[in-house]
């Protein structure tokens, strides 16, 4: 029976996950699998060891606080993998964990599969060598880090975003909004702050006062709040303040986005997601400030928004740390709703964004790669390699 020993650490991680988790099991019922997720990896069919909410946060200080919750889950995962070793390991982003996971697989012999690469691209480009010495294959889901890896020398193949796949197709605006007491034709504004606890506790707050901003110059703006699963409800505590108004929805963030005529998002996978709708966005990001002053200086890249790098220029506005306030996030939104032709530019760009993210299929071709890596480690010349001494994912 093939193995899979699977592990994600954030929202985006789990939904990716359920998502391969579910093609696997289409291509091969009898798969095992198991591993460190959230509700769509086990919704799935796979066996959770541990559960991801509560480990994932951005920023080198924030990262301390997790650090002994980690260790005992990595322990545990161990443990699992020891006692019935898997086929194979398939780590999803999630590197500072997943990259010490990949070391305790490669000292039981199970091959790696990196899917969805960490962004070295942006910053700490020496984990390129990490995953050169222990990845089988790498599965990229971006068409512009293929040709780092293959320069690299290492297994590499894009198989495309599976959000193109998970996006459902639009419902109609007026009931959604009129479902949660909003005007089915008002101007609307997404609200998109981030699925982490810091990142609410740092974003948030600066988004509700520029609502407040923004209805004073749009009439009749309304506003809906896209909750992320898992997060406590104190972190919501400034919408309780008077304002415009607004609504927020738990687990229906696509339907948030089809309802929406311009959405403020937290940088991350949420940008992806509301470029697949092709809605014009206004990019968001803020760190503690001791993290921002320790990472600033090893990063390589001058545009933060997934859509951005994808579309290789900066086709919809960021504003990142001390350029994030509400008066620019007014100034930023109010331009999207009311000036036609940037609007049209933006949605212009966001279908070649679309596009260069690749067909349907991407969850299914990946499930694929994931299999076939795994046949090949159960194979007799691959036995006989393991048993001489070669590693799993060394270059021969």
């Amino acid at each position: 029976m093939t193995r899979i020993l699977i592990s994600c650490g954030e929202a985006s991680g789990d939904l990716y996950a359920g998502a391969l988790a579910a093609e696997i099991r289409r291509l091969e019922p009898d798969a095992d699998l198991f591993g460190f997720g959230g509700p769509r990896l086990g919704a799935a069919g796979a066996r959770l060891v541990g559960d991801y909410r509560g480990f994932s946060v951005t920023g080198l200080a924030e990262a301390i606080a997790v650090v002994p919750r980690s260790w005992r889950m990595l322990r545990r995962l161990v443990a699992a993998a020891r006692a019935d070793p898997p086929s194979v390991f398939v780590a999803i982003d999630f590197p500072d964990f997943n990259f010490r996971l990949v070391r305790e697989m490669r000292r039981l012999g199970v091959p790696v599969v990196y899917y969805v690469s960490p962004q070295l691209w942006a910053w700490r480009a020496g984990r390129l060598r990490t995953i050169k010495a222990s990845a089988a294959k790498v599965l990229v889901i971006f068409p512009f880090e293929a040709p780092i890896y293959e320069r690299a020398g290492v297994p590499v193949e894009f198989v495309g975003h599976p959000l193109v796949d998970l996006i459902p197709p639009a419902g109609p605006r007026e009931p959604f909004l009129g479902g949660l007491g909003l005007q089915g034709r008002a101007p609307t504004i997404a609200l998109l702050p981030g699925s982490r606890s810091n990142e609410l506790a740092a974003i948030l707050p600066t988004l509700v006062a520029a609502a407040r901003l923004i209805a004073a110059r749009v009439p009749g703006a309304q506003f809906v709040v896209a909750r992320a699963p898992g997060l406590d409800d104190a972190l919501f505590a400034p919408l309780a303040q008077d304002g415009p108004p607004t609504a927020m929805v738990e687990g229906r963030t696509d339907d948030v986005l089809a309802a929406a005529d311009v959405v403020v998002t937290a940088s991350g996978t949420a940008t992806v997601q509301t470029a697949l709708h092709g809605k014009p966005m206004v990019i968001v990001y803020r760190l503690s400030p001791l993290t921002y002053r320790i990472g600033k200086p090893f990063v390589k890249v001058d545009t933060y928004g997934m859509v951005n790098l994808v579309a290789g220029r900066r086709v919809v506005p960021e504003l990142i740390q001390d350029g994030f306030t509400a008066d620019t996030v007014a100034a930023e939104t109010v331009s999207l709703l009311t000036d036609a032709a940037r609007r049209a530019e933006i949605e212009a760009a966001l279908g070649e964004v679309r596009t260069r993210l690749g067909g349907p299929g991407a969850s299914r071709r990946a499930a694929a790669a994931v299999l076939d890596v795994a046949r090949r480690a159960t194979s007799p010349n691959h036995a006989s390699r393991a048993s001489s001494g070669a590693r799993p994912g060394s270059q021969s």
